[in-house]
C-alpha cells in the first residue's frame, strides 16, 4: 500500500483539533497537538486519541493517571502548529490555567475535557489511550478544523 496516498486519502476526512495536557512529574506541563480525538461511550463517559510510539512525550502521556483536551477555536491555528513541532512542547503558563487535577487546560479553547487514564491500547505505530472524563466545560466559538492536510473553519464562521 501506498502509505502517502493512504494518508492523503485519510486527509479528506475533516477533524477538529485539540491540544492535549499533562503535568509530568519530570517533564513539567506538557502540550500536543493531535486531530486523533473521539468520542468513545456515554456511561462511562469516554474518549479517546492516539499517539505514535516514537512520540518523543510518549512516557508522558501513557503513563500520568490525568491529562486534559483542550478543543481549540478557529483563531488558535497557529497554537496548534507550534505544539505540534518536536521539540516544542512545553507549554506557555501565560497562555493556560491548572485543572482541579493540576493538568494544564488552555484558556480560550472553546471545551476542555479532564480525564483520568482509563485504558491504553496497542495499535500498530500507535496506542489509543481512553480516558474516562471526569469533568467539562464548553464554551463558544466556532472550531478549528484540519482538512486536506490544512487548517479550515466552517463555513458558517468565514467572513
Amino acid at each position: 500500500m501506498d502509505g502517502k496516498a493512504f494518508r492523503q486519502a485519510l486527509g479528506r476526512f475533516s477533524t477538529g483539533v485539540c491540544l492535549i495536557t499533562v503535568n509530568d512529574e519530570v517533564s513539567g506541563s506538557l502540550a500536543l497537538t493531535a486531530n486523533s480525538f473521539s468520542s468513545v461511550s456515554l456511561d462511562p463517559p469516554l474518549v479517546l486519541w492516539s499517539i505514535q510510539n516514537n512520540s518523543e512525550c510518549f512516557r508522558e502521556y501513557t503513563e500520568n493517571e490525568h491529562f486534559a483536551f483542550s478543543v481549540l477555536a478557529s483563531d488558535h491555528a497557529s497554537l496548534s502548529g507550534k505544539y505540534a513541532r518536536r521539540g516544542e512542547h512545553a507549554i506557555d503558563p501565560e497562555e493556560f490555567q491548572d485543572n482541579a487535577q493540576g493538568v494544564p487546560v488552555l484558556r480560550g479553547a472553546i471545551a476542555h475535557f479532564n480525564c483520568r487514564l482509563f485504558a491504553l491500547h496497542e495499535a500498530g505505530d500507535h496506542h489509543i489511550v481512553v480516558g474516562e472524563v471526569l469533568d467539562f466545560d464548553v464554551s463558544e466559538g466556532a472550531p478549528l478544523l484540519f482538512s486536506n492536510g490544512q487548517y479550515d473553519e466552517l463555513a458558517s464562521s468565514k467572513t
